[in-house]
């Protein structure tokens, strides 16, 4: 990850936890049932953020030890999972930081960070850690009338950090977003994916507070043109909807890559 984009990051811990999707509980209750984990094995969530997924697992009676390069998303999830009354061991640090020396985890996890790494090397590392395999989440929004905001959101992004939507295609189509490649290449070559869809409603506060959550908008990023794209953003959301009401439709997706059974 460039200085930039973790500059980025950095100026969405106060609106992360707040405005980002979170992972249903009935969705990492799948991947733990598949992945066969019992209570007390170790997980490692890489790349934890404000500790959504850390948070989880260890409610679910996992022991989990959570890495990130961003203090301030660390401390922020500390004070998340002393709110939920879970331990959880905290490690400043990335995917460069894994050493072969570390106790073995059963299970990595990755949410929404898989992409900001060297995938290739992050899964070398992991395979020297990890004994059974790794989940990696993220979320999509399917193209339904619903999330017309969502579309909306995109294009004032893509805007204001001057990516055309024709450059951002190509790498979409190009395998960007796609882990197969990559897991396929790695020691966890056996592949489940795994999704619960959810609906619900937002208003124009919950649709701002999303795009400063994302290290393209985020305030850092923007910087004193935050209040002309939140102005421009909720003019547009207004437009669509005079009422200040939507609803989202999000796909809540974890793939599930293990080592090949013998």
């Amino acid at each position: 990850m460039s200085t930039d984009d973790r500059a980025g990051f950095a100026g969405t811990v106060a609106y992360y936890d707040r405005y980002r999707l979170g992972f249903p509980e009935r969705l990492i209750q799948r991947v733990i049932s598949l992945a066969g984990l019992k209570r007390g094995d170790r997980v490692l969530d890489l790349g934890c953020g404000t500790g959504m997924l850390a948070i989880a697992f260890a409610r679910a009676g996992m022991a989990v030890t959570a890495m990130d390069p961003e203090a301030r998303m660390l401390e922020a999830a500390r004070a998340a999972a002393q709110t939920a009354g879970v331990t959880v061991t905290w490690a400043l640090g990335g995917s460069q930081d894994l050493k072969p020396g570390m106790d073995p985890f059963r299970l990595a996890v990755l949410g929404r960070s898989f992409h900001w790494m060297d995938r290739a090397a992050t899964l070398t590392a992991l395979e020297q850690v990890v004994t059974d395999g790794v989940a990696l989440f993220h979320d999509a929004h399917p193209p339904v009338g619903e999330n017309g905001w969502f579309e909306i959101l995109c294009d004032i992004q893509k805007k204001y950090r001057g990516r055309s939507p024709e450059k951002s295609q190509e790498k979409f189509k190009s395998g960007h977003k796609r882990y197969e490649p990559f897991l396929f290449a790695s020691a966890f070559g056996q592949i489940d994916t795994l999704s619960v869809t959810i609906r619900q409603a937002l208003t124009v506060e919950d649709i701002l507070g999303r795009a400063f959550s994302m290290p393209a908008s985020s305030p850092v990023k923007l910087g004193a043109a935050k209040d002309e794209f939140a102005g421009r953003l909720s003019a547009a959301l207004r437009e669509l909807a005079p009422d200040g009401k939507f609803v989202e439709v999000a796909e809540l997706v974890a793939v599930l890559a293990r080592r090949p059974e013998q």
